[in-house]
């Protein structure tokens, strides 16, 4: 992880990061004054950095302070976080020690202390042995007779795996050092556990699923339970030194849970610091987006201001703001590849409505896990509101918006391509204030990948599947609670699919609606209405277009398609119907 390149980014938006970190030498950081110090006391340590909190909270008092702490380090910053319940912090915390107690190095205590002085200088010898059968299971039978074994918490057969670390210590510290650190981890995480239920900091943590020191999955987990404003993302194939791996960028992280803000709140418009075109790269290439991308073999054409159909987005106005609004294909299959060509084609990064559930789940809930969604939050992505999209017009961003939202992402048997807007305008005035320009759009291609033999009618039929369904809806902010009609049908479920040998996705951009200048027509709630339904009924047209075009297109199957790229390369441009 790239610390110094990330936050040399980051400062020059935001000087109030202080880095708490075990394996630079228990070191402090303040990147402003590059402050490095070593204290052996931690009632010092915890002293020394509160002091540097109050005296950046001083001279930024309305901005958050981030603590940023690993292992050792993420013990002093939930210790300052409970001792300064006043100011307004943000911890992000890498494998936190909180659970030494319940881990294998706290018994490494008792045996340093048997061993000699004498052996000190053969420590590493002596621990690398452990990887040997025989003597490694004389070390777990001596293990097994220590008092502290209950308290470890862990099966002690772990101790295997955890020894193989042991020599790469030894060979680094002495033993008097070792010691003291494993003294210091211990009196931190109980003094850091002791506070916890004081605690309200916002707080991030991350937590490697291949610690050999600490169980720290688990202990993310139970942080996550009893810290209130707190997050996890997982890390399964990382070791315990976190911000050493140089294959996690931190700031991407940071910037995927949207926990950079400048005030009291993440302002989607204001806080959003666009994806670096390695961030971008890094996404699009991704295993996940590039076969969805393959598979898809998506085909996008605009119209431009003369009224001519083009393939490629060349109609699509490049200076926002733009609201683009189209229609829902099933599980938001549509998002991104969407996302994707506008930015790889135009450089264009569209800011994508989502829903709500997408960005907070509730801590004992069932829905999958947010962090799925971290990329697009990279790449734009924002919860549905309408302060954000007020927000990001203001900004003049290009917003993707879909007015038919969950319900018409959870659509029925037999609704494909058929819209559940709201009867009111609901954007209609809001983009006439910023002066935005309205490009109505149709998406079609979710039939030619399956086929929705399942629906909500279906299971609400079976007392379990409705108590699910029922539970799972609950979960989630309600939107539109207010409106009348089919829209407001807002049930979270998951349909039952039949796939199909993979067809391909179309996207069909109508020519741009001008606002500007129309602030105070639209203002007429009859005036703006009709613009509503006519950008409906454009949305409606560019949906029957595709559906009878795609009928002449010879590369509408991926098998077509393999074949073409086969002959004429793999990056080579596949041909579509004859517009």
């Amino acid at each position: 992880m790239d610390l110094r390149g990330g936050f040399r980014r980051w400062s020059a938006v935001h000087s109030g990061i202080i880095l708490l970190s075990c394996s630079s030498c228990l070191g402090l950081m303040e990147w402003d004054w590059h402050l490095f110090l070593i204290i052996t006391n931690l009632e010092d340590l915890v002293k020394l950095v509160e002091k540097t909190v109050r005296s950046e909270y001083k001279r930024s008092p309305n901005r958050p302070i981030y603590l940023i702490g690993e292992s050792l380090g993420g013990c002093l910053a939930l210790a300052v976080a409970a001792r300064n319940r006043d100011i307004d912090l943000v911890l992000i915390l890498a494998n936190p020690a909180t659970s030494f107690s319940r881990s294998l190095m706290q018994l490494l205590s008792p045996l340093l202390d048997a061993l000699p002085d004498s052996f000190s200088p053969a420590l590493p010898n002596i621990l690398s042995l452990t990887a040997g059968d025989p003597l490694r299971m004389v070390l777990d039978n001596a293990v097994k007779g220590l008092p502290l074994l209950n308290a470890a918490g862990e099966p002690i057969e772990d101790f295997t795996t955890f020894s193989s670390s042991l020599p790469v210590l030894a060979d680094i510290l002495p033993k008097e050092t070792l010691l003291w650190k494993l003294k210091m981890l211990k009196s931190a995480s109980a003094y850091a556990n002791s506070g916890l239920h004081a605690i309200k900091a916002q707080t991030l943590i991350l937590c490697s699923g291949n610690d050999r020191l600490l169980p720290s999955q688990q202990e993310g987990e139970r942080l996550r339970q009893l810290l209130p404003s707190c997050e996890l993302r997982k890390f399964d194939n990382s070791g315990h030194f976190l911000f050493l791996e140089g294959s996690i960028d931190l700031l991407t992280v940071i910037k995927g849970t949207s926990y950079y803000r400048r005030g009291k709140y993440h302002d989607y418009a204001s806080d959003f610091i666009p994806p670096t075109p390695d961030e971008a790269k890094k996404i699009i290439e991704s295993y996940s987006y590039s076969l969805f991308n393959i598979v898809t073999g998506s085909v996008m054409l605009s119209t431009l201001e003369d009224g001519k159909i083009v393939k490629g987005l060349a109609g699509i106005p490049s200076e926002g703001p733009v609201l683009l609004v189209g229609n829902h294909m099933l599980l938001a299959l549509d998002v991104a590849p969407f996302i994707i060509r506008f930015f790889t084609e135009r450089d264009i990064l569209v800011r994508g409505t989502a829903h709500p559930m997408f960005f907070k789940r509730q801590k004992s809930g069932r829905l999958p896990e947010v962090s799925s969604f971290d990329s697009l939050r990279v790449m734009g992505a924002y919860p549905v509101g309408v302060s954000n999209l007020f927000n990001l017009l203001a900004s003049k961003s290009h917003v993707l918006l879909y007015p038919g939202g969950l319900r018409e992402g959870f659509h029925r048997k037999g609704e494909e391509y058929k819209l559940f807007w709201p009867e009111q305008s609901e954007f209609v005035r809001m983009a006439a204030r910023f002066g935005a320009k309205i490009v109505p759009f149709g998406s079609v291609g979710e039939d030619d990948l399956g086929q929705v033999v399942i629906d909500y009618d279906d299971l609400v039929k079976i007392p379990y599947f409705r108590s699910e369904i029922e539970s799972l809806t609950n979960e989630v902010p309600q939107l539109r609670a207010d409106v009348d009609g089919e829209v407001a049908n807002q049930q979270v479920y998951l349909p039952g699919i039949l796939p199909k040998v993979p067809g391909r996705f179309y996207y069909y951009f109508g020519k741009p609606i001008e606002t500007e200048g129309r602030k105070q027509e639209l203002k007429d709630k009859k005036k703006s209405q009709e613009l509503y339904f006519e950008v409906k009924a454009e949305v409606e047209r560019c949906i029957a277009y595709l559906k009878e075009k795609r009928e002449s297109d010879p590369y509408r199957s991926i098998l077509s398609r393999l074949s073409y790229q086969a002959a004429h390369g793999p990056t080579s441009d596949i041909p579509t119907f004859e517009i």
